[in-house]
């Protein structure tokens, strides 16, 4: 399979259609309902231009929405909104690192929603990131300066088309 570029509405859909697909996953998550989104932060080394959100809906472990949403969308909707640079999510992704670790250290910053429930959302996120990172992922930054600019590209196409 063909690596999936971080960041973009096929990693999301990727994403999703192997959660949907994985009876595991959902059994494991079967207790967590809760409506989250991430900001990744802008970092135009990446061809990230701008923050950029992805929301996702869980119900009791069937995963409902998962997709870039906008900032205000975000805001409105959301239990939870953690936020982190794109290098940052990376080493999350990679799982070099644990989200309850970078939370606890405010590399990851709970942007609404309350602590003390967000923590509760933990022992959730090892699953979930698991989900999220099923698929080869490419990161913006190990990409050459060509197939950087045509994601730069890519990224401002697909945000005007999203509205995102």
């Amino acid at each position: 399979m063909a690596a999936i570029r971080y960041c973009t509405p096929e990693w999301l859909e990727e994403s999703a259609r192997v959660y949907r697909s994985s009876p595991e996953i959902q059994k494991e998550l079967s207790k967590l309902s809760t409506k989250l989104s991430f900001r990744i932060q802008a970092e135009p080394a990446w061809g990230i231009e701008a923050d950029i959100y992805f929301g996702a809906v869980v119900e009791a472990g069937e995963l409902h929405e998962l997709a870039f949403v906008s900032a205000e969308t975000a805001k409105q909707t959301a239990d939870y909104i953690m936020g982190a640079t794109a290098p940052e999510w990376k080493r999350v992704l990679r799982k070099e690192v644990k989200a309850i670790t970078e939370l606890m250290l405010r590399k990851i910053v709970l942007e609404k929603g309350s602590m003390a429930s967000a923590l509760a959302l933990m022992p959730y996120a090892p699953t979930f990131i698991h989900a999220l990172t099923k698929v080869d992922l490419q990161f913006p930054d190990e990409l050459t300066p060509q197939e950087l600019e045509q994601f730069r590209a890519y990224v401002k196409e697909f945000r005007a088309r999203l509205r995102v």
